[in-house]
């Protein structure tokens, strides 16, 4: 193995360690908000609202259009969806 063959193997073990880091916080938050979401709605449906607000869910979807594109939306419905369930 010559010297740079070792700094990049271990430049990887380092980048992956990172993103398993990151995947592992990204995990943590996606399972809060859907908790936080699944509570918001119990509260607007005791509340005589409704399970979901139509308005909220697409600029919901539209932040992350802008942010991440046309993946974003779709980024977003499995995020929306993992909050209040299929419509």
């Amino acid at each position: 193995m010559t010297a740079k063959t070792e700094v990049t193997t271990d430049e990887l073990d380092d980048l992956r360690t990172e993103i398993n880091a990151m995947d592992d916080e990204i995990i943590r938050l996606w399972r809060r908000r859907a908790a936080v979401s699944k509570r918001i709605g119990e509260i607007r449906m005791a509340n005589g609202g409704t399970r979901l607000v139509l308005d909220r869910e697409r600029a919901i979807l539209e932040k992350y259009r802008a942010a991440l594109g046309e993946d974003g939306v779709q980024i977003a419905m499995l995020v929306l969806r993992s909050g209040r369930g299929p419509l």
